[in-house]
């Protein structure tokens, strides 16, 4: 097993090795610029597609996400401040009962089950911002607010 694993850190080694042949027609050798390999199979995390969609439109993504949890929070807070029964609606969304019946959870402020109640929603924020973004930049562009991307030449 630990020739086997040495195997694949040697191809891994060589594979960040590679050759770049120049306009002179000499080839350089040249590495790669991470460490590790890029897996073009695994998934992205909601996490990194967020930090690709930020490179990829920057502060649109930003603005419309710190908006979107402005309101998310504002909203939560409305509610819970109106008297939503917040311990009956984690329960349907499926969070534990018992850590919802906890001393902690009993003696918090509306704020603080608000920013919990907000905090749970956050993967639905984050995918309506990855959904929604997209569309936005594509409007706003065609509407002349932003600019067009810069096309690289390669």
């Amino acid at each position: 097993m630990s020739q086997r694993l040495s195997n694949e850190k040697g191809a891994t080694k060589a594979e960040s090795q590679s050759t770049t042949v120049g306009d002179d027609g000499k080839s350089t050798p040249s590495s790669s610029s991470t460490s590790s390999p890029v897996v073009a199979d695994q998934p992205l995390s909601r996490q990194a597609k967020l930090k690709q969609a930020v490179k990829d439109y920057g502060s649109t993504v930003l603005v419309f996400h710190i908006c979107m949890s402005l309101c998310s929070l504002g909203m939560f807070y409305l509610l819970v401040s109106s008297g939503l029964d917040v311990v009956d609606l984690l329960s349907r969304i499926g969070v534990g009962e018992q850590i919802l019946q906890s001393k902690v959870t009993q003696g918090a402020s509306t704020f603080v089950v608000a920013y919990a109640v907000h905090k749970i929603f956050a993967p639905a924020r984050i995918g309506i911002t990855l959904t929604a973004t997209p569309l936005i930049v594509k409007k706003l562009r065609s509407m002349g607010i932003l600019k067009k991307p810069i096309q690289k030449t390669s």
